[in-house]
């Protein structure tokens, strides 16, 4: 078989760019979770750079329009920027944690000393709520108060304890009912305790996060934007973009699951993430190596989205799509951006060791597997049961996908789950999507048809989706949201069935027997904006 050299570069960059955000772009939420960051504050973060990607991207166009002789130099450094934002997170000072050690403590006092502390908070004066275990004592938690007046002496409020026993704690009483004396060690420590919000959101830690993890992320999409526009332009007219494009999920898969395993290898009492971000920086120096032979397109400044929209919004059969493309985005941004939330927090419920090896295991399920099949079997699927019924199939398929995940009494059984379900769900929703939308699009509007649900898809719903789950996750918890957003997915698929059999019937009908003109994106974008 013979090789296409002039395809060589585009391959590469695609597998090397998408390596290099292998190890990092499914960790960031838990990454954060493991500085102390809430559910609430990280889907607050997750749900407002969207937006910022909709401002990026034609700010990018903007400047290399400007510069168009530096294109690919901007291109590059765009590179640069982003993976210095994502390898700098390595140095962010860690979650400092208390530890507290009770040795020969009585069960009748109500009142004990420290004798050993470790570490404390960068803030003072201030409440910390600790986890307490023992061997003679059901585990149980007390309210550590700063006593100004020494460094090592802390006043412990009266906390429950367990009924001495052979075997194991099952009653609890509290102290002031205890009639015999029991001395034991007490280890305490706010490791696996949410840590006080007004000392952690006035933290360095907290905004070198949030302010590289948005530099960084806002980096990844533009440039994967831009990726697209220099394949289709390498490939031309009849190449094949997802032989081109599969590179990059294959990419992505290998090194999230070698990094989870180094990473679980070289992690002791801390998670020690250098080996991941190790592997993003080797991954982006090798793909800055490929951009060199890439020829950059010439891309056009997109006018205001918003302007689009309108233009477009004259058909209910659009209205309806645009929205449950929403909706869509709104559930794949629960997985995209909670799973691993929800995973750690079962591994903790389960004991289950070696997490970031699950987790790169879990990433290479759906890539390499789910993804790959479906992307490639996609098209058959839509030619045989039409853009409506699949669908509709997507978002109930996403139902059971979520279900299946709360139901899962261990992180092992995430991984198939997400074998099976990642090509069902992202794969044929994406392909759906971008195909529904060319066939919905007037003629001459095809590119501005895909630009549109494109923003509302991985913009407007993944904003919602995140901002949605991380306040869920903190009332509800993760298993109750899991299923709440099943539930969701099941409604849309039945909403969606029901408007296409009833209300948009008539239009769709109509719409069958236009002759509808297909133009590549390029002679679209002309087509629709005339004058640019």
């Amino acid at each position: 078989m013979a090789i296409n050299k002039k395809l060589l570069p585009i391959k590469a960059h695609y597998f090397f760019f998408m390596a290099a955000m292998g190890p990092i772009l499914p960790q960031l939420s838990v990454y954060g979770k493991e500085l102390g960051i809430s559910s609430v504050v990280m889907g607050t973060i997750t749900g407002i750079l969207p937006f910022a990607f909709l401002l990026a991207k034609p700010a990018f166009g903007l400047l290399v329009d400007i510069y168009r002789n530096y294109r690919k130099i901007i291109f590059m450094l765009l590179i640069v920027v982003m993976t210095v934002s994502y390898t700098v997170m390595n140095f962010i000072p860690p979650r400092q944690v208390l530890k507290l050690e009770f040795r020969n403590f009585s069960a009748t006092p109500d009142t004990c000393n420290v004798t050993e502390l470790n570490s404390y908070m960068e803030c003072s004066n201030h409440t910390v709520r600790v986890n307490c275990k023992s061997k003679c004592f059901l585990p149980g938690s007390f309210l550590a108060i700063p006593d100004n007046s020494s460094e090592t002496s802390y006043n412990i409020c009266t906390f429950s304890i367990g009924t001495p026993s052979t075997s194991n704690y099952t009653s609890e009483i509290s102290t002031e009912n205890s009639s015999e004396s029991i001395l034991c060690d007490i280890y305490c420590s706010n490791e696996d305790v949410e840590i006080d919000s007004g000392c952690l959101y006035k933290s360095l830690s907290f905004w070198s996060f949030v302010v590289l993890m948005s530099v960084g992320t806002i980096g990844f999409n533009v440039i994967n934007s831009i990726s697209d526009a220099i394949c289709f332009d390498v490939i031309g007219k009849d190449g094949d973009y997802g032989k081109q494009r599969v590179w990059g999920t294959i990419g992505f898969g290998v090194t999230a699951l070698i990094s989870g395993y180094v990473v679980d290898l070289f992690s002791d009492n801390t998670i020690n993430y250098t080996p991941a971000f190790l592997t993003i920086l080797v991954c982006s120096v090798i793909d800055l190596g490929a951009c060199i032979k890439l020829e950059l397109p010439i891309i056009p400044v997109p006018e205001n989205i918003f302007k689009d929209l309108r233009r477009l919004l004259n058909s209910k059969t659009v209205i309806t799509f645009i929205t449950f493309a929403v909706f869509a985005g709104v559930l794949d941004s629960l997985i995209i951006y909670f799973l691993f939330w929800h995973l750690q927090e079962l591994a903790t419920a389960t004991n289950t060791a070696n997490v970031k090896l699950i987790e790169g295991l879990v990433v290479a399920a759906e890539t390499l597997g789910g993804e790959v099949i479906f992307f490639s079997v996609a098209g058959k699927i839509l030619e045989r049961i039409g853009h409506v019924h699949c669908f509709s199939m997507c978002f109930i398929n996403y139902a059971l996908r979520l279900g299946l995940i709360s139901l899962a009494p261990s992180p092992w059984w995430i991984v198939p789950i997400e074998f099976f379900m990642q090509g069902p769900t992202y794969a044929l929703t994406y392909t759906t999507i971008v195909a529904y939308a060319n066939e919905l699009a007037p003629p001459g509007a095809s590119a501005t048809m895909q630009g549109i649900a494109a923003g509302m898809d991985d913009g407007v719903g993944y904003a919602i989706g995140s901002i949605l789950g991380g306040v869920m996750f903190e009332y509800l918890g993760s298993q109750s949201t899991l299923q709440v957003f099943s539930a969701f997915g099941l409604l849309c698929s039945i909403a969606h069935a029901l408007l296409h059999r009833t209300v948009l019937r008539k239009e769709l009908l109509e719409k069958s027997e236009e002759i509808v003109e297909y133009k590549c994106p390029e002679e679209a974008y002309k087509a629709t904006y005339p004058d640019s």
